[in-house]
């Protein structure tokens, strides 16, 4: 999605956002690459034929191949995506390592901009349960209070020792350690559809989804505007990954 304006809140010299960015800024994806890759394994050189004619006519093989998992023909394919998110949200996105590359701003060779992530109201507070079964459920008023101020007087705190290391000459690199995991970064992002699919079905909850998935608010926030994109530019193949349960092939 392209970049629009985000409400932000701001006291003094920091800046406090509930949202993520988005951006896809390159791609090279279509259901036809799906198709000649596929086709190649019984037209040879024919499969070209693929790139002149309409997926929509083939589009009961994609999803013969998503169905029975024959995931190689969906690799064929490229999506670069500029992500703006708090870096908690990045240590979780980088577990995500086969069929993704990724390139993230440095702590050690720019100084850090006073960007901190604060949940709105709509972000769900209280867990209940026990680990592998639980849910979470609305926070009370004073609850949201309390995360709001908590988290804006520590972020102000943290900021403050590291803008005094700065200023005392010590380097980047460490003075960036008194920042928190709330602090924005950004990166790019570059995959290819089988790729995301594999990191849709385990960081997004969706109604069709044969696996369930239980995300964290802030990746499945990326993931559903990543998934937006992806749906524009592939919609045959996006139909069939949900048409055969979010299963990535």
């Amino acid at each position: 999605m392209g970049r629009t304006p985000t409400p932000v809140t701001t006291h003094e010299s920091l800046t406090f956002r509930s949202d993520v960015t988005v951006e896809l800024v390159k791609s090279s994806a279509s259901d036809a690459d799906v198709l000649f890759a596929a086709r190649v394994s019984t037209a040879g050189e024919q499969s070209l034929d693929e790139l002149k004619k309409d997926p929509e006519r083939s589009k009961g093989l994609i999803n013969f191949l998503m169905r029975d998992r024959h995931g190689s023909p969906f690799e064929h394919n490229s999506m670069t995506f500029f992500i703006s998110a708090p870096i908690f949200v990045f240590r979780e996105f980088m577990r995500h390592r086969v069929g993704w590359s990724y390139n993230e701003e440095s702590g050690r060779y720019r100084e850090l901009q006073p960007v901190f992530y604060v949940p709105d109201t709509s972000r769900k507070l209280v867990q209940q349960g026990r680990p592998g079964k639980y849910v979470f459920v609305e926070g009370t008023p004073a609850q949201h209070e309390a995360v709001t101020g908590t988290l804006r007087e520590s972020y102000e705190q943290a900021y403050t020792a590291y803008q005094k290391m700065l200023a005392e000459g010590v380097a980047r690199e460490v003075a960036r350690a008194a920042l928190p995991v709330g602090l924005y970064s950004s990166m790019y992002a570059t995959c290819n559809a089988r790729s995301l699919m594999h990191f849709l079905g385990l960081r997004t909850q969706h109604e069709l989804a044969k696996v369930p998935s239980f995300p964290q608010r802030e990746i499945e926030m990326v993931g559903e505007k990543m998934e937006a994109e992806w749906a524009k530019l592939m919609p045959l193949t996006y139909g069939a990954y949900n048409a055969n349960g979010r299963v990535a092939p």
